[in-house]
């Protein structure tokens, strides 16, 4: 089994406040997850309304798969124009 996570760190510049923040982030959590089908959620910078960190996760049997799958969910949320993507890490675990 193989197990891929990626940080996607977020600057949403346009907002002022955290309900426009939170409008933004539940909109590219949406999209990303129709596209894809992967667990998704804002896992950090909850209270500052100018940046986002999202998580994701997606599980696999095939290692170039997974990292594949995690570059693409990137280049999709950085294509939505909602967020400017400004950074991202990615690691993947073998499990037995």
């Amino acid at each position: 089994m193989v197990v891929g996570v990626c940080r996607i760190d977020l600057a949403i510049p346009e907002t002022a406040d955290l309900k426009g923040k939170r409008s933004i982030v539940k909109r590219v959590i949406a999209r990303t997850r129709q596209q894809f089908h992967l667990a998704m959620a804002e896992v950090d910078s909850l209270d500052d309304p100018g940046s986002a960190v999202l998580g994701v996760a997606v599980v696999a049997n095939d290692h170039r798969f997974v990292n594949s799958l995690l570059d693409r969910i990137v280049t999709h949320v950085e294509g939505l124009g909602l967020a400017e993507v400004e950074g991202h890490q990615i690691e993947i675990l073998h499990l037995l």
